[in-house]
């Protein structure tokens, strides 16, 4: 997943959304697909990585289009609507598992999990336009005029904050020019943080609750709560962040999912923990579906999708260092709330990198790099 996100923010931005998009749809359904007929775990290993390349991709490239698509209004919204499908489909899996496992076996499962290839593949080649935003970026604005007419999607107003601005140069050579290269590293940084949480908790947290006294089903039903306070609680964040914009929402979400985990050591009873729980998945999960649509919305046209990319690639790090911080941990023998301190501190942690993301460069580059005669195109502003 991390190699296929840093993959398509290396073309997305060169090509366009909708062929990367395909091409996903396409790669990890083939990969499903052969994975279901594997023969030894060495080529299931192999395939399963070539699958996470093709969900990678698609994940950064998603992001995007949904921004450019997207009611300034409503960007984030939206965007926490359509991450919200990772672990709704997390818990359909889940499901059908339980439903389907004995009767079709793995093999079958694999199946099931290349259908994409004829039905969402057909589907998307047909309905899914290209960016009328990128087009305009590429300077094809016969095209983007075109797309734009048909899908009522608006051109890109020809200013933005009362500047011209110049194309710049396109993908991660845009995304670490010097204008970017701070925000760029923060946001990284962001990111891997919030997935060092999410897969912390969401690795070892029933066993944290099994050594806190619970029985296996309880310790279970913490992780269901945790989810789902994610999922609900990243669609009502989002909601503030259209107003008031993402980046104090969240500074307060990573702040409310460190209280929340100092929350959990002080002897609630069960009804309450539950709550806490629910609190602590917004302030964790919840919290990367807000960042992931804050720099959606954060870079301009020709470097959106490798900041997406970036963030989802870079951030995984902290996906394959939060089922080793927990495991770490708990080898030391820390005791259960010195563990949720430590998880608390690291949504502090968090909370202070969003703090120095400067809000003034939001999908613009500065006034200062116009050159007079550069090729002008319109962007989006953005709030």
């Amino acid at each position: 997943v991390m190699l296929g996100a840093l993959m398509a923010g290396m073309v997305g931005d060169l090509i366009g959304r909708r062929k990367v998009m395909l091409m996903s749809y396409a790669w990890f359904s083939v990969g499903m697909a052969l994975t279901a007929v594997a023969e030894n775990t060495q080529v299931f290993g192999w395939l399963r990585l070539m699958t996470g390349l093709g969900i990678g991709s698609l994940v950064a490239t998603t992001a995007a289009l949904v921004a450019e698509y997207a009611p300034s209004d409503k960007k984030n919204t939206i965007n926490a609507i359509t991450n919200g499908g990772i672990p709704l489909g997390s818990l359909m899996s889940a499901l059908l598992a339980i439903l389907l496992m004995e009767h079709i076996g793995w093999r079958g499962m694999f199946w099931i999990g290349a259908l994409p290839l004829v039905t969402l593949l057909p589907l998307a080649y047909f309905k899914m336009p290209e960016s009328v935003a990128w087009l305009v970026s590429r300077g094809r604005m016969e095209e983007a005029r075109a797309l734009s007419e048909r899908t009522g999607m608006p051109l890109p107003q020809a200013e933005a904050r009362g500047t011209a601005v110049p194309a710049g140069r396109a993908g991660f050579a845009g995304l670490f020019s010097q204008y970017y290269l701070a925000a760029t590293i923060v946001l990284g940084m962001m990111s891997a943080t919030g997935l060092l949480l999410v897969y912390s908790l969401n690795t070892w947290l029933p066993e944290l609750m099994l050594r806190a006294g619970f029985n296996a089903k309880g310790s279970l039903s913490f992780l269901l709560v945790l989810n789902g306070g994610s999922l609900f609680g990243a669609l009502l964040a989002s909601r503030f962040a259209d107003r008031f914009g993402p980046k104090p929402v969240v500074v307060a979400t990573f702040a409310i999912g460190a209280a929340a985990l100092v929350l959990l050591t002080m002897g609630f009873p069960l009804a309450g923990l539950l709550c806490i729980v629910a609190i602590v998945g917004l302030g964790t999960s919840g919290t990367q579906t807000l960042i992931y649509g804050f720099v959606a919305n954060f870079y301009r046209t020709n470097v959106r999708a490798a900041g997406v990319a970036w963030c989802a690639g870079f951030g995984r790090l902290g996906g394959i260092g939060g089922p080793m911080l927990g495991s770490l941990l708990i080898s030391l023998g820390l005791e259960l709330n010195t563990i949720f301190y430590v998880l608390a501190g690291l949504g502090v942690f968090g909370m202070l990198l969003t703090l120095l993301v400067p809000m003034g460069r939001s999908a613009l580059v500065s006034p200062r790099s116009a050159v007079p005669g550069a090729n002008a195109i319109p962007l989006p502003a953005v709030d």
